[in-house]
C-alpha cells in the first residue's frame, strides 16, 4: 500500500484542506475563465474559492501547480470495465468479431471474480489517467453475483462511478423485472449517492412490439437513466430511435452511445427529447459502428460526452479520445467541403469545446452538472493537475485548451482529487495495491485461456487477414 505520506513527509490524509497554487486554472465554467497563476482552495470536499493569491487554512496542503494546468476531472460516459482483463486482445477485431467473441462464444465464461478483476484494474487506470467519473457499461452481469462483484471492485477504489447494469445474455425485459435484480438494487445501490450512481444499460433491437418497454418502465420507477448503444451499423438504427420516441422512452437522462448511422429524423428526435450522445471515436472509426458522430451531432445541437468503450481495443485515457474525436470531426469538415470543390478556411470545432465534452458534457449527461465538471465555488472537488517537470511536453503553456487536447497524455497527470480527497499525488496513486490488481487479473487471464484452449485463444487474438486484391499498375519503371 502506498500510504498517506508524501515524498517530503507531508500528511496526505483524507479530509485535509487542499490548495493548488500558481497554476494555469482552466475552470470550464460558463464564463470561459482561465486564470494565470491561479489558486483553487478545497475544503470539506468542495471547492471553496477560486482566484489569485487566496488565503487558505493553516492546515491546508499546498500543492505547487506552477508550470501546470489545473482542470476539472474528466468524465467517461461509456466504458466496459469488466473486459479490461482482455486488454488489447481484440486489437485487430471488427465489431462483428467482438460480438461473436463476447456475445455468442466466450462472454459466458466470465465468472464473478473475473468481472471484479476487470473492474478493479479499469477503475485504477481511470483515476491514474485523470478520469474522475466513469460509467461502468456493465453488460457482462449474467447474474446478480456478477453485479455484486462489479460493485465490490468499484467501492474498493476512491473514484466516482456509475454502474450501468446490463446483461447481454438475457433480454432486458427479462432481467430488469426479475426479483433478484430489484433485490440487488436495494442492497448495493439505493442511497449510495453520487459516488456510486446507477443506470440501466440496454439496447433496443427494433422489434415492432417494443418489448424493451418493460425495462424502460423499471428505469422510470427507480428514477434512473438509460444508456443505450444507438446508431450502430447492423445492430441498432432508426427503428430503435423511433420506437423509443413513440413510446415516450426518451428524455434528458437517456444517453445514446455512438449514435453514428442515424437519419436526420432520428437526430431530431434525440434533440427534441433532450437526450445526449456518448461518442467513442476510436471505437467508431476502427470497429465499424459508423463514422464518428460528433460532426453530425453538432448540426442538431445534441449534447456530447466522450468515452473510450473498452480496453479490449483501445487506450483507456480521454486524452486519446479527445484527439481522435477532434481529428475525425475536422477530417469530415474538410471532406464535405472538398466534395463540393471548396476549401475550409476556418475550423468549426475548437479544442475548448472538445475539452468541455470530456468534462461538463459528461457531467450533464449524468445529471451531475450542478455538482461536478467544472472548477467553480460550491461544486464537488474533482480536480486534475497536469504537470510533469521531467518532460519537455509541458512548456511553453500558450493555448490552455489546445495544450490539454493536443499535447497532453496520461504521463502529465500529476495530481488527482476526487470528492475533495487526494487519490493521486506527484504521479503516484495513493492507497492502491497494484500487486493485488495484477494478481487477480493474471488469475482471470489464466482461467479464460484454459477455458478456451490454446487454439481458440490464439485464433481469437489473431483473426484471419482477408486476401488483398492487387491492382495492376499501368506504369513501369524505366531508366
Amino acid at each position: 500500500m502506498s500510504g498517506r505520506v508524501g515524498a517530503n513527509g507531508e500528511s496526505l490524509e483524507k479530509g485535509r484542506p487542499l490548495v493548488f497554487r500558481n497554476g494555469l486554472v482552466v475552470t470550464m465554467d460558463n464564463g470561459h475563465r482561465v486564470l494565470t497563476n491561479g489558486d483553487v482552495l478545497v475544503v470539506d470536499g468542495f471547492i471553496k474559492e477560486v482566484g489569485v493569491a487566496i488565503a487558505a487554512p493553516a492546515t491546508a496542503l499546498e500543492i505547487d501547480a506552477r508550470g501546470g494546468i489545473v482542470m476539472p476531472g474528466m468524465i467517461d460516459t461509456h466504458r466496459h470495465m469488466w473486459q479490461t482483463a482482455m486488454r488489447a486482445y481484440g486489437a485487430d477485431w471488427t465489431l462483428s468479431q467482438y460480438f461473436v467473441w463476447y456475445y455468442l462464444q466466450h462472454g459466458t465464461k466470465f465468472r464473478p471474480q473475473d468481472v471484479y478483476a476487470g473492474n478493479l484494474l479499469s477503475a485504477l487506470e481511470a483515476i491514474d489517467a485523470g478520469v474522475t467519473t466513469t460509467v461502468d457499461w456493465s453488460h457482462g452481469l449474467q447474474t446478480t453475483e456478477h453485479a455484486d462483484a462489479a460493485v465490490d471492485a468499484l467501492e474498493e477504489v476512491d473514484g466516482r462511478f456509475v454502474l450501468a447494469y446490463g446483461n447481454i445474455q438475457r433480454a432486458p425485459w427479462e432481467w430488469s423485472v426479475a426479483p433478484e435484480f430489484m433485490d440487488f438494487y436495494r442492497r448495493r445501490i439505493d442511497g449510495k449517492g453520487d459516488m456510486l450512481g446507477f443506470q440501466l444499460a440496454l439496447d433496443v433491437t427494433g422489434d415492432p412490439e417494443f418489448p424493451e418497454r418493460a425495462a424502460f418502465a423499471v428505469a422510470k420507477d427507480l428514477g434512473v437513466g438509460v444508456t443505450t448503444h444507438a446508431g450502430v451499423r447492423g445492430a441498432t438504427g432508426d427503428d430503435s430511435i423511433r420506437l423509443m420516441h413513440e413510446n415516450g422512452c426518451m428524455g434528458p437522462d437517456t444517453v445514446f452511445v455512438h449514435a453514428s448511422t442515424l437519419s436526420d429524423d432520428s437526430y431530431q428526435r434525440i434533440a427534441a427529447s433532450g437526450g445526449s450522445a456518448s461518442v467513442s471515436t476510436e471505437s467508431e472509426q476502427s470497429a465499424g459502428q459508423g463514422y464518428p458522430s460528433s460532426w453530425k451531432l453538432r448540426q442538431f445541437d445534441i449534447p456530447v460526452s466522450l468515452s473510450h468503450d473498452t480496453s479490449v481495443w483501445w487506450s483507456a485515457d480521454l486524452f486519446t479520445a479527445m484527439r481522435t474525436t477532434i481529428g475525425a470531426d475536422r477530417s469530415r469538415q474538410h471532406l464535405e467541403a472538398q466534395l463540393c470543390d471548396e476549401t475550409v478556411t476556418h475550423l468549426d470545432l475548437r479544442c475548448e469545446e472538445v475539452l468541455r465534452w470530456a468534462t461538463r458534457g459528461g457531467a450533464a449527461a449524468l445529471g451531475l452538472d450542478d455538482k461536478i465538471g467544472s472548477i467553480e465555488v460550491g461544486k464537488k472537488a474533482d480536480i486534475v493537475l497536469l504537470k510533469n517537470e521531467h518532460s519537455p511536453v509541458m512548456f511553453p503553456l500558450l493555448n490552455p485548451y489546445g495544450h490539454v487536447v493536443m499535447q497532453c497524455q496520461r504521463s502529465e497527470v500529476d495530481t488527482v482529487v476526487i470528492d475533495g480527497n487526494l487519490v493521486k499525488y506527484q504521479h503516484r496513486l495513493l492507497d492502491v495495491d497494484l500487486a493485488k490488481a495484477r494478481s487477480v487479473i493474471e488469475e482471470t487471464v489464466t482461467h479464460l485461456e484454459s477455458e478456451l484452449g490454446d487454439e481458440a485463444w490464439s485464433e481469437g487474438m489473431n483473426p484471419e487477414v482477408p486476401e488483398r486484391q492487387k491492382r495492376e499498375n499501368p506504369y513501369t519503371y524505366t531508366k
